[in-house]
């Protein structure tokens, strides 16, 4: 092992075995860690203790509605896609107290949620993933008012990232400039091949933690085996979408046909959105007990494909399917850009294998500019 920690930007090589004394100098740190597991019949994020609980030796399957494990060959450690969750639930949780008011000898008393969140070390991080919390940074941390929840546990967290080599069925994160390398905002990312792992040092905290692990330079030879995994992983996408004046082709055809035939399978279900790494629509919403002694304000995720969602006063201004789909796909692909520079969407394919009825988004964008 060299004497010297190693540079940002370095790449470094180390036997897969290693990888458990990085979770443990992460554990030592304070770090809860999160990563990919088994439960659910899917590959889930859930807190690990170890190694043995990632998902070795498994993979999934994806296409248009459809997700289903399957036994790899081999033993890798990160040789799935995605699964039906994203990093998104411990950055902005599905559901979060906002203040708590108590009851106390006849009068009221109000107090803010300050409960410090855990200090996250995400592992097993895909490109597509890393690119969707850039893109909620813009979201919750670039405007005049900033989700303070938000930006401390961002500001904690620790991102082991992994580039993919096997993208998915419904993948495409190539279209969306997402992947599948991994861009900037790791702290270390891997690249796993047959019997090493190849990392890049991304951050002062990255080379802290490879301090304490043994690990030596990473060897031409190597160095070219992981990168040639990652251009064939380019060209292996299951879906492409063609982003060329993506914004003008959705605003000049709002009343295209179209909408109607997806409109006729949606089922207005807001599995799509809940998948989605970047959808950020919230409700808050005021819960008593039973005995009327205390009551919390709380924050839950929503969805525009929810109809009370539109409801404003005087009615809705979204009451059919129609007209909510079009509003998340203009919305994703379209004035997301307006709002905060980039599309809304990473390419990474949930929406696609989590409806229920296949609604594919590339097919949609292709249909409207076909037919436009």
């Amino acid at each position: 092992m060299p004497d010297l920690t190693p540079n940002i930007g370095a790449y470094i090589s180390m036997n897969k075995e290693n990888l458990q004394l990085i979770l443990d100098v992460l554990k030592a740190s304070g770090y809860t860690l999160v990563g990919p597991t088994l439960g659910d019949a899917a590959i889930i994020y859930d807190e690990i203790e170890s190694m043995q609980d990632l998902p070795v030796g498994w993979t999934d399957v994806q296409e248009a509605g459809s997700y289903r494990l399957e036994r790899r060959q081999d033993n890798a450690y990160f040789g799935y896609v995605v699964g039906p969750q994203s990093w998104k639930k411990y950055l902005f949780p599905p559901k979060h107290t906002l203040l708590t008011v108590q009851r106390q000898n006849g009068s009221f008393e109000a107090k803010c949620n300050d409960t410090e969140p855990p200090q996250y070390a995400f592992i097993g991080m895909r490109s597509c993933e890393l690119k969707a919390i850039e893109i909620q940074d813009k979201v919750f941390l670039g405007g005049p008012y900033q989700d303070t929840n938000y930006k401390t546990r961002r500001q904690k967290a620790f991102v082991l990232a992994v580039n993919c080599t096997e993208p998915g069925g419904t993948c495409f994160c190539a279209s969306m400039d997402a992947g599948p390398r991994v861009g900037p905002g790791f702290d270390l990312a891997l690249t796993e091949l047959d019997d090493l792992f190849v990392l890049e040092v991304g951050s002062e905290m990255g080379r802290q933690v490879m301090a304490q692990v043994p690990w030596r330079p990473t060897g031409a030879f190597e160095l070219q085996n992981a990168r040639q995994a990652m251009a064939d992983a380019e060209k292996q996408m299951g879906r492409t979408m063609d982003t060329s004046d993506l914004p003008n082709l959705l605003y000049q055809n709002l009343e295209h046909n179209h909408w109607d035939e997806v409109a006729q399978r949606c089922l207005s279900c807001a599995n799509c959105t809940q998948v989605c790494p970047t959808c950020f629509c919230s409700d808050v919403q005021d819960v008593s007990d039973l005995t009327g002694q205390k009551f919390d304000r709380v924050r839950v995720w929503d969805s525009c494909f929810t109809l009370d969602f539109s409801h404003v006063h005087g009615g809705n201004i979204r009451p059919h399917t129609r007209s909510r789909y079009r509003q998340w796909m203009t919305h994703k692909l379209a004035s997301w850009i307006d709002q905060f520079g980039t599309t809304g969407c990473v390419g990474c394919g949930r929406c696609i294998t989590w409806c229920p009825v296949g609604i594919d988004i590339t097919e949609e964008i292709s249909a409207i500019r076909a037919e436009g």
